[in-house]
């Protein structure tokens, strides 16, 4: 490894306990066959946090072959054995919430707040799945012939990548794990190039909590090698599973090559949130929402509100209360100053990308009524942003921006926001606000979403199944559904019984 160690940030603080620089491969901390590294900066400051292995093609056939022979062992472990070790490492997490936040604050840049409150809902979710360990059921079936018995098992599927994203690094990987941990397969986690030192950090946890070596693998590569190397890992026939959140396009990628050795998958992928607020609406409440589903996390989740339609008859009522409670309860800066709620954003790329599309819809006749450019603090940082008189042929309205925009459109009914709202190849997450008990069924039926927020701006919980539809992947997170994508589903016919 090299001379950059640990980020000044992060030796002021406890969390330097959690801070792991090796990969983490059959409960062995390793550094790249090759000796590769590559570094991590602060999005807030560009410090560097430390480097970490860019592992080389060798050290992917040895996680695969280590996390093959764990199985035939976790596999047969209890389900309450497996569900005792999983519910340690959630307690473990809420017992190193704030260290662990620290690291999140430092190679995310997400406010120190947000970071705790990710660290709680991950810890929810492993408590979650640590109960489901215990109520896998199989069936018994009705016997077609006297002497049979009919049964259907459900038995793990076997070796899990879990690939995870950068802008919830704790929560991604707590929810893909704890499933397929407790389905009773074992994991090789490649966390985002971008925040690493989460992954490694819940590695480090997990080692604690006692999971067998080889159970839990984490393995990191640089933005170089990653296409190679992931490909390299989807095409060894000994890993039976994929679960990846990220874009569109990288998901069918990774698709295709799961196919070619009949892979199960879970995609995540890409959403264009459509926000709609009716007529009815409460107005107080719908900014609320919309600030909550908008800003949280600087904009930069799958499920944040992309784009927001308000009715003709309370459209500048809207915007004026958005943007004077955006002025009164948003404060930009980094993630570690007192009282700030919008971070930077997570490279110079997302900051052009928010650029082009305000820059394309001013183009195109929008408004810009606050913010609109690059924060006074420079850097990553953005000024939350507020556009009117926003349409549908605006590069923002058909590509999720991914930042701090908020991009108003006008509809005259029911039927129009529908219609446009639904206009989009992709159907993660939708939310609309209605005081009409009709309407609110209407609605929340017709999106063409897998998640639907009615009232509401914030839908995430462990209790509940998190996807999508369209071309915003396949398969759920959280909830007992969850667990079905790691488990198979065998028949057993059994005769000759007198």
């Amino acid at each position: 490894m090299s001379k950059v160690k640990v980020a000044a940030s992060l030796l002021n603080r406890s969390a330097n306990h959690l801070f792991r620089n090796k990969c983490y491969i059959g409960g062995q901390w390793v550094a790249s066959a090759n000796q590769k590294v590559y570094t991590i900066y602060n999005p807030a400051n560009g410090e560097a946090v430390g480097e970490v292995p860019d592992m080389a093609a060798e050290d992917v056939g040895k996680v695969v072959d280590v996390a093959y022979q764990s199985f035939r062992d976790w596999r047969k472990k209890s389900y309450k054995n497996r569900s005792g070790i999983i519910s340690r490492w959630g307690e473990l997490l809420l017992k190193n919430r704030d260290d662990l936040a620290d690291i999140v604050t430092t190679e995310q840049g997400k406010p120190l707040a947000d970071a705790k409150g990710e660290i709680t809902i991950a810890a929810n979710y492993i408590q979650w799945f640590a109960e489901e360990a215990k109520r896998i059921h199989g069936e018994v079936l009705p016997n077609h012939v006297g002497d049979h018995r009919l049964l259907v098992l459900k038995q793990p599927v076997g070796v899990a990548a879990l690939i995870t994203p950068w802008n919830f690094p704790v929560n991604m990987v707590a929810r893909k794990a704890g499933a397929a941990l407790a389905a009773g397969c074992t994991a090789i986690i490649k966390p985002s190039e971008y925040t690493p030192f989460s992954a490694l950090a819940l590695a480090n946890l997990a080692e604690e909590a006692g999971f067998p070596p080889g159970v839990f693998n984490v393995i990191t590569f640089g933005e170089g090698s990653t296409p190679r190397n992931v490909e390299l890992l989807l095409s060894n026939p000994l890993v039976r599973k994929l679960s990846f959140t990220g874009s569109t396009a990288i998901g069918k990628l990774l698709m295709g090559q799961c196919a070619r050795t009949c892979k199960r998958v879970s995609m995540e992928l890409g959403g264009n949130a459509p926000f709609l607020v009716f007529e009815s609406a409460d107005i107080d409440e719908a900014v609320k929402g919309c600030i909550d589903s908008k800003f949280r996390n600087t904009g930069q989740t799958c499920i944040c509100a992309n784009r927001i339609f308000v009715h003709d008859s309370i459209h500048d009522e809207f915007c004026a209360k958005l943007v004077s409670r955006m002025a009164k309860t948003l404060k930009t800066g980094p993630g570690f100053d007192e009282n700030v709620t919008l971070g930077p954003l997570i490279t110079e790329k997302a900051i052009a990308k928010v650029e082009r599309h305000v820059t394309d819809a001013v183009s195109r006749g929008a408004t810009v009524v606050t913010g609109g450019t690059k924060h006074s603090l420079g850097g990553q940082f953005f000024q939350p942003t507020v556009l009117t008189g926003v349409t549908v042929d605006m590069a923002l309205a058909t590509e999720e921006t991914f930042g701090p925009l908020a991009p108003i459109f006008r509809f005259k009914n029911e039927d129009e926001a529908i219609s446009i709202a639904n206009s989009t190849n992709v159907g993660l997450a939708g939310y609309f606000y209605s005081r009409d008990f009709s309407q609110i069924w209407r609605v929340a039926e017709a999106l063409e979403v897998g998640m639907v927020g009615v009232n509401s701006g914030l839908i995430t919980t462990e209790f509940a199944p998190f996807g999508g539809i369209k071309e915003s992947g396949v398969g759920r997170e959280g909830s007992h559904h969850a667990l079905n994508d790691f488990l198979e589903m065998k028949y057993v016919c059994l005769g000759g019984i007198n």
